[in-house]
């Protein structure tokens, strides 16, 4: 009898950065172990600067190691060779094949992160052979005067940003942001941006390490903390106009000023009647979700006509909707009472990442005297749980009445073309086609199952 999948925890792993701190120890509770060359190990303290700890990782180099259940000891990778499909779903493995798409971190950024930049995924599959790097920041804590830095103040030309790179005031021309708790932000590939001065951040990106150093505070220039530089290598990767707010949602510390809508990029995806001619205009579903209207400043439009996902869910704030992209869906859950998850009408996996409180995910399943009852997989503050897309439902249980999760789901889309016209006739007149005509394109061939469209990882 094949054995049933269960919800993953796995071991997170501690990536020093000279800009971290002691937040992930002090306040998140991790227990970071290093080994050396001869296998002995080394529990880190507080005193040893981390900057982040990867919670789910497929890199290679890095590979999260499941933590309990009859699969502990086995890495994300192993278990995507083995159960391929049923760890995230045919329509996502068909897609990214045997890559996991994402990569969960915690960002401890206590002193100034270098100003860098990350590339799309067309540039990242035809340079490196890698995924491209969009990500959300959620901001878990914001000291008094911490920084962020997105984009630019206004549009810059790529010779002006090199040049203050080099002259050390490129600091002058970025946009800086104050964040309080709450706040989201959508980083875009081709976004420059940096961070200072006491941030605690949950990080959802796409699975890649692809991350170019622009500028690095000075510590470039000096031998004992220089780090490599890729300058060069990203001018022509980078976004130089001025920075979209949209991409921005301020949270509910900001009071009146707190935004109510997902992280978007500029764009109207209307497709039932609704048409935004006049520069600047978005759009949105309206509060019954059926219909689409333009506004001046509106978002991306996703109507739905019922949230068939998450039952029991409440309007009013239980389920708020913080980033809609194509790399990644990321949903706030404000738990105060259980919610019944059909996990097949996500078509993908489910990872969720407890910043408040905590929960139990509790999976309907059989003794084998046909008893009914209740699997139970806890996780706290701080820590990162993947369900598998095989089961077909569960329910989602606070354990604390201020439990605060982000529910992170992939779905991926087939893109068109934009000059390609779906409505012209395959075929020109008076032309003979051999009896192509009768249907020999009706069926376009697919990629192998399992295989990536861009090659990724095949």
């Amino acid at each position: 009898m094949e054995k049933k999948l269960y919800p993953f925890k796995f071991i997170p792993v501690a990536s020093r950065r000279p800009w971290g701190g002691s937040a992930l120890v002090r306040d998140l509770g991790k227990k970071f172990v290093e080994a050396d060359d001869e296998g002995n190990e080394t529990v880190l303290g507080p005193d040893v600067l981390i900057g982040e700890s990867w919670e789910l990782a497929d890199m290679g180099i890095e590979d999260s190691v499941v933590a309990e259940g009859w699969l502990a000891g086995n890495t994300i990778g192993e278990l995507m060779e083995t159960y391929l499909e049923r760890i995230v779903g045919e329509n996502v493995y068909n897609h990214y094949g045997r890559q996991f798409p994402l990569l969960i971190k915690f960002l401890d950024i206590n002193d100034r992160l270098s100003v860098q930049v990350h590339p799309d995924d067309e540039v990242a599959a035809e340079r490196y052979d890698s995924l491209g790097k969009a990500e959300i920041w959620y901001v878990m804590d914001a000291k008094e005067g911490a920084r962020m830095y997105c984009g630019f103040t206004r549009e810059v030309s790529a010779q002006e940003f090199y040049d203050r790179c080099k002259s050390g005031t490129v600091d002058e021309i970025l946009n800086v942001i104050y964040p309080k708790k709450g706040d989201v932000i959508y980083i875009t590939p081709g976004t420059v941006h940096a961070a200072d001065g006491g941030l605690l951040i949950a990080e959802i990106q796409e699975s890649s390490d692809m991350t170019f150093r622009l500028y690095d505070w000075g510590r470039e220039f000096d031998p004992a903390t220089a780090r490599k530089m890729h300058l060069e290598e990203a001018i022509d990767v980078i976004d130089y106009n001025a920075f979209d707010f949209g991409l921005y949602r301020k949270g509910p510390l900001w009071g009146e000023e707190a935004s109510h809508m997902p992280c978007h990029a500029h764009s109207c995806s209307c497709t039932d009647g609704c048409h935004c001619h006049e520069e600047g205009q978005e759009c949105h579903c309206d509060e019954e979700g059926h219909e689409c209207h333009c506004h001046d400043e509106g978002h991306e439009c996703h109507c739905h006509e019922d949230d068939h996902c998450h039952h029991g869910a409440e309007e009013g704030g239980v389920v708020e909707t913080l980033v809609e992209s194509p790399q990644f869906n990321v949903t706030a859950l404000h738990l105060s009472d259980p919610l019944h998850i059909y996990t097949e009408k996500f078509e993908s996996f489910i990872v969720y990442i407890c910043l408040e409180g905590a929960a139990s995910i509790q999976v309907p399943s059989t003794k084998p005297n046909g008893e009914a009852y209740m699997e139970n997989y806890e996780f706290a503050k701080g820590e990162t749980i993947l369900v598998p897309a095989e089961l077909p439902d569960f329910y989602l249980v606070p354990r604390d009445r201020s439990t605060l999760l982000l529910e992170a789901v992939t779905r991926p889309a087939d893109e068109v073309d934009d000059y390609i016209d779906l409505s012209t006739d395959a075929f020109l007149e008076n032309e003979d086609y051999e009896g192509l005509e009768d249907g020999a394109f009706d069926e376009e061939p697919s990629a192998p199952k399992g295989s990536s469209p861009l090659n990724f990882f095949s």
